[in-house]
């Protein structure tokens, strides 16, 4: 007995059952596309709740941190403001008092760092508009134009954000100079 067979004996005015295995195998492709689709998407979220966790978790302390950098730029002014001569003439309670605020500088910092705060790193003298914000062109004590002669107040990052610019002078392009940029 042939498919043809079985199906001579359909009702008039019922689909022909060729037809409804057609439509049924149509939903059925269209059906696996779906869940496929659904699948998918399911990752995707899955993918970027995962993230938006990370995220979330580097960069929570992004505001308590600004606020710290504030404590330990107090430390930093407080310091530098003192010079070594005066230091090295101090009362022994006075030394002990500075290297109290030394002491308590570097623990601030590295605090800071263990929740992913680093200090942004000037040494390469590169300006980076990204990193950097240039406060001031100055002469260039000898450095080439647009590179970095002071720094103003440090920078830091979050993560792989930046928390605050470095705010820096910048040595002038003084004219003539032939470092070739225009």
């Amino acid at each position: 007995m042939s498919d043809e067979d079985e199906f001579e004996n359909v009702e008039p005015g019922e689909p022909h059952p060729a037809d409804v295995i057609a439509a049924l195998n149509a939903e059925n492709v269209e059906l696996k596309d779906k869940l496929l689709r659904a699948l998918a998407e399911t990752e995707n979220t899955r993918r970027r709740a995962e993230r938006e966790k990370a995220d979330a978790s580097t960069y929570a302390v992004t505001r308590f941190a600004r606020e710290m950098l504030t404590i330990a730029d107090n430390f930093a002014r407080a310091l530098a403001h003192l010079p070594p001569a005066v230091r090295e003439a101090a009362d022994p309670q006075v030394q002990a008092v500075i290297e109290g605020v030394e002491a308590t500088e570097r623990q601030l910092l590295a605090a800071l760092e263990n929740y992913g705060i680093k200090q942004i790193d000037t040494s390469d003298g590169r300006f980076d508009p990204n990193l950097h914000q240039a406060i001031a062109e100055v002469a260039g004590e000898g450095k080439p134009g647009g590179s970095i002669v002071n720094v103003v107040q440090t920078g830091y990052t979050i993560g792989e954000r930046l928390l605050r610019p470095a705010m820096v002078t910048v040595a002038r392009k003084e004219p003539g100079s032939g470092d070739g940029k225009a």
